[in-house]
């Protein structure tokens, strides 16, 4: 079976609705799982029609802020907001000097009998690169373990494969930029930034679209200045990466730039389970 997951940053679910982008996305492409980010929706998850698909939303606290959802057209087992507490205890991530991740709506996880699908908003460095520590020591050292502790039952007592997916704010190599020498140390292209991507991969993590395509060109984010979308100058920010043991099952892997609606472009991922 054939099995098509998208991951899409929204930059504002209400503002995409109003550019009437959605409905058609959906008709056009038939996702299985829809995993979205940066939905910036309130309690009311901006009334969203979606026939056919459950609809399940981790929001902020704050309005208009962050926060991630995902749409299936199967009902998975359960669903999981944010990330457990010995996490954000072990890595310090419950302090106020960054604020509390799970009142942010950044992590969000379906269990499905084969596999885990968790969406993420991770957060940005900031222009300052002031959130530089945050990322480094904090943020991407604890998504990591979190995901190794789906995939090995740390967290679930039920270890499956994981499929994570959604904006992780890095450009992980130089071909995931337009342009990448005045870029480089900047926010999306620190050192460490870079090095918290790469841990995902030397944890095993497979970079599906990787597995398709190689070298430059392929981006999923550009700026709303200078006409640098229609230009591809972008960047490749958003990602889907896989457990080692699903990466035979993976069929395909894709960027979808012609879908607007958003500053950010849909990226799909086809599995054969």
């Amino acid at each position: 079976m054939k099995l098509k997951l998208y991951s899409w940053n929204v930059n504002g679910i209400r503002a995409v609705l109003r550019k009437e982008a959605l409905k058609p996305f959906l008709e056009a492409e038939h996702p299985d799982i829809l995993c979205l980010q940066e939905t910036k929706a309130g309690a009311d998850h901006a009334d969203i029609e979606a026939a056919g698909y459950h609809q399940f939303w981790n929001s902020a606290d704050r309005p208009g802020y962050s926060g991630t959802a995902i749409f299936s057209k199967t009902a998975p087992i359960k669903t999981n907001n944010g990330l457990p507490e010995v996490i954000k205890k072990k890595y310090a991530m419950t302090d106020d000097k960054y604020g509390d991740p799970n009142t942010e709506g950044r992590v969000l996880t379906a269990k499905f009998p084969d596999f885990y699908v968790v969406t993420v908003y991770t957060p940005n460095a900031k222009d300052d690169l002031s959130r530089i520590p945050l990322r480094h020591d904090h943020w991407d050292p604890a998504f990591l373990e979190y995901c190794k502790g789906l995939e090995t039952g740390v967290f679930d007592n039920e270890p499956k494969p994981v499929i994570f997916c959604g904006d992780l704010n890095v450009a992980h190599t130089e071909d995931d930029l337009a342009r990448p020498k005045p870029n480089i140390g900047k926010k999306g292209f620190t050192t460490e930034e870079r090095a918290g991507f790469q841990a995902f991969l030397d944890a095993g993590f497979i970079d599906t679209l990787r597995m398709f395509k190689q070298g430059n060109g392929f981006y999923t984010w550009w700026s709303n200045f200078g006409g640098a979308r229609a230009r591809n100058v972008g960047w490749r920010i958003d990602y889907f990466l896989v457990s080692a043991s699903l990466k035979d099952k993976v069929v395909a892997a894709d960027i979808h730039p012609a879908v607007m609606g958003s500053d950010h472009c849909p990226i799909s991922v086809t599995l054969d389970i």
